[in-house]
C-alpha cells in the first residue's frame, strides 16, 4: 500500500500513473472536491487533516510501505507532519516537488514571507490582485486597507468558506473573483484589464497552469509582480518528475525492497 498525499491537479495525475503501474493507493486529501476528483479515477480516498499521531496510526493500520507527499508546495505543516509520521512508523518518505521557474526581470520582486509581500504591495499602492489563496488573506487586508489609492482584489476558489472570510475581512463583492483555475495567459490578461491591475501578488507554486501564466501575462502587460518564495524544507528523498517518483516507489515496494530512504534525487 502507498499512502499518497494529494490535493492538486498534477498530484491527481501522478496518483493515476502510480495506480496504472499496479500500486495500491490510499489518497489523503483535505477537501471534498479533491476527493471527488480522485474517486472518479477509481482511487480510494480519505478526507480531512491529520496530525502526526493520527497519520502514524493510519500508516500502521493500512500497512503502508511508503508515503508519497504530493501536496501543495506551500502546505508546510502537511509536509512536516508527513515526514514525522513516516519516520515514526519507519517507512520511506518520497516527496514530489513541482518544478518551478525563476524570474529575473525588473518588474518581478521576490520575497520570503506573506508579510513582506504585503509590505511590498503597500509601497506600490494601486490596483493589487492577490492570487495567494484565502489562508493568509488577513495578512494583506491588515496592511492594505481600502484607501483611495489602493484597490485590493482577491482571486479565490469559489467556496462558501472563502466568501465568508472575505466578508469578515471587509472585502467588497466587487473586489472578489471566485474562480477555479488553471487559467490561460490570455484569460489572466483579461482579468488584469478588467480590474486595471497595476500589481499582481502570487506564490512560487509551480505546476501546470499556475505561476507561469499569471506572471508572464503580467510582465507582458507591464504589470509589476511580487512572488513569495516556497518554504525551504529538507525533504531528503525529493523528485520533480513523475517518472522519478514512480521509479522510486516501484523500487521501495518491490518484494524484499529495503525500507530505507534513498539519496535525494532531482528529476
Amino acid at each position: 500500500m502507498v499512502f499518497f498525499m494529494a490535493g492538486t491537479s498534477d498530484a491527481r495525475d501522478l496518483a493515476v500513473r502510480l495506480k496504472q503501474q499496479g500500486q495500491a493507493l490510499l489518497a489523503s486529501v483535505v477537501t471534498d472536491s479533491a476527493a471527488h476528483s480522485l474517486q472518479e479515477a477509481g482511487i480510494e480516498v480519505r478526507t480531512g487533516r491529520l496530525n502526526v499521531t493520527e497519520m502514524s496510526e493510519l500508516l500502521r493500520t493500512t500497512g503502508s510501505r511508503v508515503l508519497v507527499d504530493a501536496s501543495h508546495p506551500f502546505a508546510e505543516e502537511a509536509h512536516r507532519t508527513a515526514m514525522q509520521a513516516a519516520e515514526t512508523v519507519g517507512i520511506p518518505y518520497v516527496r514530489y516537488e513541482r518544478a518551478s521557474k525563476t524570474y529575473d526581470h525588473p518588474r518581478v520582486t521576490w520575497v520570503d514571507t506573506y508579510e513582506q509581500a504585503a509590505e511590498a504591495a503597500y509601497a506600490r499602492r494601486g490596483s493589487i490582485m492577490l492570487t495567494t489563496g484565502s489562508k493568509t488573506l488577513q495578512v494583506f487586508t491588515k496592511v492594505l486597507p481600502q484607501l483611495p489609492d489602493v484597490r485590493l482584489v482577491a482571486r479565490l476558489l469559489p467556496n462558501v468558506e472563502n466568501m465568508e472570510k472575505c466578508a469578515r475581512l471587509g472585502l467588497e463583492a466587487k473586489n472578489i473573483i471566485g474562480m477555479q483555475g488553471p487559467f490561460s495567459k490570455e484569460f489572466n490578461q483579461a482579468l488584469y484589464r478588467q480590474y486595471n491591475t497595476t500589481l499582481m501578488v502570487t506564490k512560487e507554486s509551480g505546476g501546470p497552469g499556475s505561476v507561469d501564466e499569471k506572471v508572464e501575462a503580467a510582465i507582458d502587460m507591464g504589470i509589476d509582480v511580487v512572488i513569495i518564495r516556497r518554504p525551504k524544507l529538507a525533504y531528503g528523498n525529493s523528485y520533480t518528475t513523475f517518472d522519478r517518483v514512480i521509479a522510486e516507489v516501484g523500487r521501495l515496494t518491490r518484494p524484499n525492497a529495503s525500507d530505507v530512504l534513498s539519496k535525494s534525487g532531482e528529476g
